[in-house]
């Protein structure tokens, strides 16, 4: 089985994912993907429908954001008292292209 890939753009959430021990040190972490690039795996990060409909699975932690922490970058701290628990979905594509 092939490791998660992380997708995000936010260096303190990889650090979160480490910490929680969601993801090893040195995961591969992309900050734009395409279809191929989870096309099977398991992805830990936020996608459009479109593209978690080729993931095997996506996991999200969802972030309750103050209106301040929206659109800056968060420290380490600020994402541990925002993070809740991961929450991990399928998306199944049942209609037009995948």
């Amino acid at each position: 089985m092939t490791s998660p890939v992380v997708v995000t753009r936010h260096k303190a959430l990889v650090d979160y994912l480490v910490e929680q021990g969601l993801v090893e040190e040195g995961a591969e972490v992309l900050e734009h993907v395409s279809a191929s690039d989870v096309e099977g795996r398991n992805v830990i990060g936020v996608l459009p429908l479109s593209l978690a409909a080729h993931a095997l699975t996506v996991t999200e932690i969802p972030l309750s954001l103050t209106r301040e922490m929206r659109g800056k970058e968060l420290t380490l701290d600020e994402v541990r008292s925002v993070a809740c628990g991961p929450v991990t979905y399928t998306v199944t594509c049942i209609g037009g292209p995948k």
